[in-house]
């Protein structure tokens, strides 16, 4: 009997992890026409993807339709940079939290030479303070510059550098791997 109760704890005990939520998986490949107006915001970067960035990618796509919270940083509801620390602290790099600070990490790069996994950094509220992040996702062969960011309107999803709100916000790139 006393044999039995302790498999059956033991059993519970193990079975108590939550696993990582997944929210939605499936990647828009929507390609945006750069409005005639707009800033030349292309990326020449052609070259491969490593692993460690690939892994990065695919943990930030698990939370596409994630809701938006401010001051989130879980599956149930992310703010821009608890999903960007989120993200990279799934993969062992410990960024600051405020995208301000996120701002000032790693090294600062010309937008023509972003690749997947660097961060962009936005002005979303004018004057040109930092109040917006997200991560590279891909850039197409004509240039054009996607990212993954928890956005206050829509969730965790994929925008392009050639839409003209974030044409306009765009202020710089942080090379943080």
């Amino acid at each position: 009997m006393f044999l039995s109760l302790g498999i059956a704890l033991l059993m519970v005990s193990c079975g108590t992890s939550k696993p990582v939520t997944t929210v939605r998986k499936n990647v828009p490949a929507k390609t945006v026409t750069k409005a005639a107006n707009s800033r030349n915001l292309d990326s020449k970067y052609s070259g491969n993807v490593s692993s460690g960035v690939k892994n990065i990618l695919k943990d930030a796509e698990k939370y596409l339709g994630a809701p938006y919270k401010y001051g989130g940083n879980t599956p149930s509801g992310f703010d821009c940079s608890g999903f960007t620390t989120k993200v990279f602290g799934e993969n062992d790099l410990d960024l600051p939290r405020r995208s301000a600070d996120q701002a000032n990490f790693g090294q600062t790069i010309e937008i023509r030479s972003v690749r997947p996994g660097d961060l962009l950094f936005f002005s979303t509220s004018g004057g040109g303070r930092v109040s917006h992040v997200g991560i590279v996702h891909d850039i197409s062969s004509d240039g054009e510059v996607k990212f993954i960011h928890a956005s206050t309107s829509k969730g965790v999803i994929i925008s392009s550098l050639n839409e003209t709100y974030w044409n306009k916000a765009y202020l710089h790139a942080q090379r943080v791997l």
